[in-house]
């Protein structure tokens, strides 16, 4: 009997211990996961912008490794994926030995129905629903939108103590990544017990899914497309906003990008996208800077006014240049006589040197900086940029150089070491339409049903003169109205309009043409800026937005 029980003891943990090993470690408790729905992205009208879908995903349950092989080798003919890609998706994915691993994503419906076939005779295929972002419009607003990928080290560094996990959706820019918080779901699942077959034997427990919370944004989608259509391939940004209390209309960024590819894993496309010098995926509008060019006339214009070192009587002689120190600076024409009206109108740099002498550098920078310029607009999404304006002091401070009245020169009209973004130029336009107060951009009006937008609004008065302002408002008026402005291109619109043009100089390419502008000028309801990134003078950023104005015209948007 001792020698029976010793051969039976020998046989068992031998001859057939693999095998008990085996359905030993198949008798357990699996970990189905589920995921809530990710909270949606509406417009103000609460149109559909970005919400979830179903896809299916193929996961299998780690085992043996000939029953993997061969579980491999069966599915790689149903889905038409090589078995090395199925083995290294496993590879990749292999978290615990209770926790199904995923080796294929977005499958078909036709493939599921192929792959439930033979689920009997494979142990361990787990066909899985995901909710996964879903884009109706492709990659309309992506940069504003932003996309949603598998966290990156940095950020599960940063987040893990606010329950973020290994391998979580998370945000990357714009409003997916700002407000995660909101939008992410939260993971329910099943916990189960099955037997050495793989077959269920009781439930364990069950914790239901959240989804996430829905944020609806200051967007107009109508205004949206028609913004992204008007730029359609070039490259460069529009901007519209609400003068009076800052929420974003239209926040449009070319070249954009589709973020759809990160969602579906496209190696090759998202490899693209990063390799890519036109930088698909920066946002112009608030991640971009460039020297102003003539609209920082409209700064200058303001230093000079409050500090009384001009009135609407100054008038300078416009030859096409002025002598300035030792060296010639030139004026894009002859302008004759001109003040303050005039020198807007036409946009004449020799009028804007010469009051910017008057004016003064250090006037020049704290008016700019008073108008938003050279810090951050307080704009909610990530990334944005502050820009600069440079000033005497820092030149000697961090250049050890001095300052002349060439550097003072350039500076009035916009161009050396000046750098501002869209946001900020469309920022200082408001000032002048709703006459004195700097609003601060926002794009978030709601979520979950709760209005923030009472939150978001931040308006601050600059205390400038009314007479000021009007005076100016007449200038940029002007600029469309007059025969001879360089808005002129503007003036066969339905609706009135002013604004100031801008070719800023940025050798060795073409330069950068902008327009900034707001209408109806009577009551303004909207502020615009439209910037063509080396697109050349600034009158091709006028056809651009006329053709905004006037579609939104047609379409009863203003």
């Amino acid at each position: 009997m001792f020698l029976f029980l010793v051969f039976g003891l020998l046989n068992l943990i031998g001859l057939q211990g693999n095998k008990f090993k085996d359905l030993s470690n198949n008798n357990c408790i699996r970990l189905t996961p589920q995921l809530g729905c990710r909270g949606k992205i509406l417009d103000r009208n609460g149109e559909v912008i970005v919400d979830s879908r179903i896809s299916y995903d193929l996961a299998v349950m780690p085992s043996g490794s000939v029953q993997l092989e061969n579980t491999f080798a069966a599915i790689s003919k149903l889905i038409n994926k090589d078995v090395k890609d199925l083995r290294k998706s496993f590879n990749y994915g292999y978290f615990s030995p209770s926790v199904p691993v995923t080796v294929a994503r977005n499958i078909n419906l036709s493939k599921v129905i192929a792959i439930e076939q033979i689920r009997s005779d494979y142990q361990g295929i787990v066909i899985q629903p995901t909710p996964v972002r879903n884009y109706p419009y492709s990659s309309l607003g992506s940069h504003f939108l932003g996309y949603v990928n598998e966290i990156d080290r940095w950020r599960l560094t940063k987040l893990k103590d606010y329950g973020y996990k290994t391998k979580d959706i998370v945000g990357f820019g714009g409003v997916e990544e700002k407000y995660d918080y909101y939008l992410r779901q939260e993971q329910g699942g099943l916990s189960v017990e099955v037997d050495h077959r793989g077959r269920f034997v009781r439930l364990l427990g069950f914790k239901p899914p959240r989804n996430g919370k829905d944020i609806q944004l200051t967007i107009n989608l109508k205004i949206q497309k028609i913004a992204e259509s008007s730029l359609g391939e070039r490259k460069g940004c529009v901007v519209i906003i609400n003068p009076n209390t800052g929420e974003i209309l239209a926040m449009a960024s070319s070249p954009d990008f589709d973020p759809s590819l990160f969602v579906n894993r496209s190696g090759s496309g998202i490899s693209n996208l990063f390799s890519n010098s036109s930088a698909p995926l920066m946002n112009r509008a608030i991640s971009a800077t460039y020297p102003a060019g003539s609209i920082f006339k409209v700064v200058v214009s303001t230093a000079a006014l409050e500090t009384k070192k001009i009135n609407q009587n100054t008038s300078f002689l416009c030859q096409g240049s002025a002598i300035i120190g030792r060296s010639q600076f030139k004026c894009w024409n002859t302008h004759g006589m001109q003040n303050l009206i005039g020198g807007l109108t036409h946009s004449c740099n020799v009028f804007f040197y010469k009051t910017g002498l008057l004016t003064g550098a250090l006037n020049i920078h704290d008016y700019a900086i008073k108008l938003g310029f050279g810090h951050n607009t307080s704009f909610e999404l990530p990334y944005e940029v502050p820009g600069f304006i440079p000033s005497p002091i820092w030149r000697k401070i961090n250049k050890f150089q001095n300052w002349f009245d060439g550097d003072t020169a350039n500076l009035s009209i916009g161009q050396g070491d000046v750098a501002v973004t869209p946001i900020q130029v469309v920022r200082m336009m408001s000032v002048f339409a709703n006459k004195g107060y700097l609003v601060t951009p926002y794009i978030v009006k709601n979520i979950d049903g709760r209005d923030i937008s009472k939150y978001q609004t931040r308006i601050e008065k600059l205390n400038l003169k009314i007479s000021n302002i009007e005076l100016i408002r007449q200038g940029l008026r002007r600029v469309v109205s007059e025969p001879t402005g360089t808005g002129n291109v503007l003036s066969s619109l339905p609706v009135s309009i002013a604004g100031k043009t801008g070719t800023a100089q940025a050798p060795p390419g073409q330069p950068h043409a902008w327009f900034v502008g707001f209408f109806p000028y009577e009551k303004p309801k909207f502020a615009i800026c439209v910037l063509l990134d080396h697109g050349g003078p600034g009158y091709y950023s006028c056809l651009v937005g006329k053709q905004i104005i006037d579609q939104m015209s047609k379409e009863g948007l203003i």
